[in-house]
């Protein structure tokens, strides 16, 4: 189960100590339901192959169903193939917060027009995730634009966006 909050944001966050930059490239089999692979390149680490389904988000989009599997080379490159479009390129970089909780913090298709930033904290249940408020430790500013559960804000609606232009509902055939 994936518990969490996201907020679009403006650039890294200042102040905080970094603990891991991951490079990532991913692509969408399926939006509906979530459906997708991702290359993800440790910063001075090794590099995972994974392989994600979603659930629908539960009320109030905080929590949903999420396996992750780590798959090797030559199926990456078979789904990779199959999707047949370019892969979403981001930059996380994972910083501690002063409560200690883990900021992702992503830079989007850097360098191109959809270009954006978003950040998130996954969290142990839904009564802490509601609880949690950024302003207590600082992050207030940072943390002003929160789109949790908004309709457009997730990654697969991005995908719709940018990459299939129209395809039929999220699938890509």
């Amino acid at each position: 189960m994936e518990i969490e909050r996201k907020w679009m944001v403006n650039g890294w966050p200042r102040g905080l100590k970094l603990l891991e930059t991951y490079r990532m490239d991913q692509g969408y089999i399926s939006v509906r339901p979530t459906v997708r692979i991702r290359r993800e390149a440790l910063e001075g680490g090794r590099t995972a192959l994974v392989l994600c389904f979603k659930g629908a988000p539960g009320k109030g989009g905080l929590s949903r169903s999420e396996i992750e599997t780590e798959i090797n080379e030559k199926l990456f490159r078979q789904l990779e193939e199959l999707i047949g479009l370019p892969m979403i390129r981001k930059i996380r970089r994972t910083y501690l917060t002063p409560d200690g909780y883990h900021l992702e913090v992503n830079s989007v298709d850097e360098g191109l027009p959809s270009a954006f930033w978003y950040a998130e904290i996954e969290y142990k249940t839904e009564d802490e995730a509601r609880s949690w408020q950024a302003k207590s430790v600082g992050l207030g500013e940072y943390l002003n634009d929160e789109c949790t559960g908004k309709p457009g804000s997730s990654m697969g609606e991005y995908w719709i966006s940018t990459r299939l232009k129209g395809e039929e509902e999220g699938f890509v055939d």
